[in-house]
């Protein structure tokens, strides 16, 4: 995917930021969720990359991170 279809495919997305993040900035991630992935980004630069992983991957991740 280049560039220009990376931008068209995630402006279309709605990007969560959690709630524990505030309003003062800070070192934050925001997530959007799609049919068959979870795209994950730093707040900070949204238009920089953006990691994406399988739903099962991510539900694993947030298993583990709430253990």
């Amino acid at each position: 995917m280049n560039n220009a279809e990376s931008s068209t495919a995630t402006s279309s997305l709605t990007w969560f930021k959690s709630s524990y993040s505030g309003t003062e900035g800070g070192q934050c991630v925001e997530v959007a969720a799609a049919a068959a992935v979870v795209h994950v980004r730093d707040s900070k630069a949204d238009a920089g990359p953006m990691l994406t992983v399988s739903r099962e991957a991510w539900a694993s991740l947030i298993g583990l991170a709430s253990s």
